[in-house]
């Protein structure tokens, strides 16, 4: 194998071949792998290493581990590439965790960070809202209030309403729908 494949199912086999020697311990399939995917997973590497000499170090040590765990690789299982990139990936995330690298953002761009809290102003909107919604239920007929209190917040269906109730469904449900639109009213006229 001295040329390096040009098609991907030809990629494919040979980097599946070569991971098959090398399971064998095959020094030379070693070499022959790392020329034909040593770029690729050094660009993994240094995207999450973030710089040259830490990026190759972490390289080095990803082919140390695929020396070792070569002869576990399935062709049928995985593709090759993703195979090889997972140990890259997996390998390059331990380091930058165990030397403490964090992504960072100059403090320049700390304005342009969203907040995810609500404003005050709509703080008070929506108390304002839900204080409202409760004086309306609190006006509602008794029958009508706590059939819509224990249906929607008891979590409780009209038939068990009207088993617990020991009244018919078809009341429960007029019960609920004279309170939804008595509700509805009141909320809007608020």
């Amino acid at each position: 194998m001295k040329d390096h494949p040009a098609d991907p199912y030809h990629a494919r086999a040979a980097i599946c071949e070569l991971l098959e020697r090398v399971g064998t311990a095959d020094r030379a399939a070693l070499g022959q792998l790392y020329e034909l995917t040593a770029s690729s997973l050094f660009g993994i590497c240094l995207r999450i290493c973030g710089e040259r000499s830490e990026a190759e170090d972490v390289l080095h040590e990803v082919f140390q581990l695929i020396w070792k765990r070569a002869g576990s690789f399935v062709p049928t299982a995985a593709h090759p590439m993703a195979w090889l990139g997972t140990i890259a990936r997996n390998r390059s995330i331990d380091w930058a965790r165990g030397h403490g690298r964090r992504r960072t953002r100059p403090i320049e761009d700390a304005g342009e960070i969203a907040d995810d809290a609500p404003d005050q102003l709509a703080v008070l909107e929506r108390s304002q809202e839900a204080q409202r919604l409760y004086d309306c239920l609190d006006a509602l007929d008794a029958r009508q209030r706590d059939t819509l209190r224990t249906a929607f917040f008891g979590g409780l269906t009209y038939a068990q309403l009207a088993e617990a109730q020991g009244v018919p469904e078809p009341t429960v449900r007029s019960w609920a729908r004279r309170g939804l639109l008595n509700l509805r009213g009141c909320v809007s006229d608020a």
